[in-house]
């Protein structure tokens, strides 16, 4: 009867689960919906601009060139965007930066590996793309473990002892300086990489504003990666190779700084509440199973094999005869 009742109770815990995924699941069906519906109708517009102005600009140039025909143009302009895809760029004043300088790959690299990829400057040869295949297969797996061995590192200085220290010293709630940390925390990563590197690229880049430059540093750091922004790429830029380890070294302490802050987060108990939410409950192995199953049929077994033999005992009157046998035998297992 008890284990009806636990069976019962496990499979109602597993249909609310199961209705709190599928609920989850459409719930991130309709937030892509609503991001899709609120980018066309943002988006859009400007598209249809741009594009009305191009074409106006193309056409006042074949007015002013009648020896140039569209054809010849469209296939110049094909092969012109075609180039700038793979970074390379035919404009007089970019010509002095290379994309694929040592410190330049190094940046490339380093996005690569990250998985942030920004697409501005991609492998030109077939050596080079068979290359960024392999090099990614190792090393996209080799930098998640080395971030995660130094972010369990971090979390012990930076999260899990101030935590405790502050539980016993303030006598706080666990669950109070864990949220007021995590709190405190995220506001002082966002300083660090994303409000102070802002002010500092929108000084740098010529044609960045402040919204530029955090919208960049929102889109490198969160691996995003799309790659409109991408810093360094100036035609006068000074200091380029120095400029470009700087912002290889600043990508990789933030993206550590980021996987700090949200494992932070996800150690407060109410997300992992949250998370037991939208979680299968773990099974039991069957041999775990096969030992409970053992050992609650012995207890049982040995219960009503005992219940018995002490009715017996109760409802048993010893004469003198059966009290010295019971001395007798008791000295025999003393000896």
């Amino acid at each position: 009867m008890l284990q009806c009742h636990t069976g019962s109770s496990c499979m109602r815990q597993g249909n609310k689960a199961t209705w709190y995924f599928l609920c989850l699941v459409v719930s991130y069906v309709l937030y892509l919906i609503f991001g899709a519906l609120i980018f066309s109708s943002v988006e859009l517009p400007y598209e249809d601009d741009l594009k009305q102005d191009l074409r106006t600009i193309k056409d006042t140039f074949l007015q002013e060139n009648p020896c140039i025909s569209d054809a010849r143009l469209e296939e110049f302009l094909s092969r012109v965007l075609e180039a700038n895809n793979y970074g390379v760029s035919v404009l007089n004043n970019a010509s002095a930066n290379r994309n694929w300088d040592f410190t330049s790959a190094l940046f490339f690299a380093s996005t690569v590996v990250s998985t942030t990829g920004y697409g501005h400057s991609v492998p030109l040869s077939d050596g080079g793309k068979a290359f960024c295949i392999i090099y990614s297969v190792v090393g996209i797996p080799f930098t998640l473990l080395f971030l995660t061995a130094v972010v369990q590192r971090i979390m012990v200085f930076v999260t899990r002892r101030p935590v405790a220290y502050l539980h016993r010293r303030l006598g706080l709630s666990k669950s109070l300086v864990a949220g007021t940390h995590a709190a405190l925390l995220a506001l002082l990563t966002a300083s660090c990489f994303f409000l102070i590197p802002a002010i500092v690229f929108s000084a740098l880049e010529e044609d960045w504003n402040f919204l530029e430059s955090f919208y960049f540093c929102f889109i490198s750091l969160s691996t995003i990666g799309l790659g409109d922004y991408v810093p360094g790429e100036g035609y006068n830029q000074r200091f380029r190779e120095l400029y470009k380890l700087g912002i290889t070294a600043y990508l990789l302490l933030g993206l550590v700084a980021m996987l700090v802050v949200l494992e932070t987060f996800c150690e407060l108990q109410s997300m992992k509440n949250l998370r037991k939410m939208f979680y299968l409950k773990k099974e039991k192995p069957e041999d775990q199973l096969n030992i409970v199953d053992h050992d609650h049929l012995s207890f049982t077994t040995v219960c009503e094999q005992t219940t018995p033999v002490a009715e017996e005992k109760g409802d048993l009157v010893l004469d003198g005869s059966s009290i010295d046998q019971l001395n007798a035998s008791d000295n025999i297992v003393m000896r």
